[in-house]
């Protein structure tokens, strides 16, 4: 199986709090059931947000492919496929990075590991 990781889940990993706040999401890791994958549209979102100062991503941008290629997740690159699901009315959401997160979902046949409420209960979140 293979899971894209919404932006606060990215973000549990690189603080290294992955284990304690998602153990829900956890074990399909740890026993390799699950593929991890990160789009590059959440760093885009971390540099973003740690710019405007609404968060801290807990370590230099510039080291996040090196952290996350340490905890065996794979960078997902924005590819022409992924920005035209984005333009389609599916999938639903304003929010343009987790847009593009569901069109990469669409686009790869992956699902979307996320507590966000507005994305939960979509087809392509993941359910446990």
């Amino acid at each position: 199986m293979r899971l894209l990781l919404d932006t606060h889940v990215v973000l549990a990993f690189l603080r290294r709090e992955f284990t304690t706040q998602f153990p829900q999401f956890y074990r399909f890791f740890a026993d390799g059931t699950a593929d991890g994958l990160v789009s590059v549209a959440s760093l885009w979102e971390v540099a973003i947000k740690s710019r405007l100062g609404k968060l801290d991503p807990g370590m230099p941008l510039e080291d996040m492919p090196n952290a996350l290629e340490a905890a065996d997740l794979a960078i997902l690159h924005i590819d022409i496929p992924h920005v035209i699901t984005a333009a389609e009315p599916e999938p639903e959401t304003r929010d343009p990075f987790d847009r593009l997160l569901l069109a990469q979902c669409q686009a790869e046949g992956l699902l979307l590991v996320t507590i966000d409420r507005a994305l939960a209960g979509h087809r392509l979140a993941f359910k446990f």
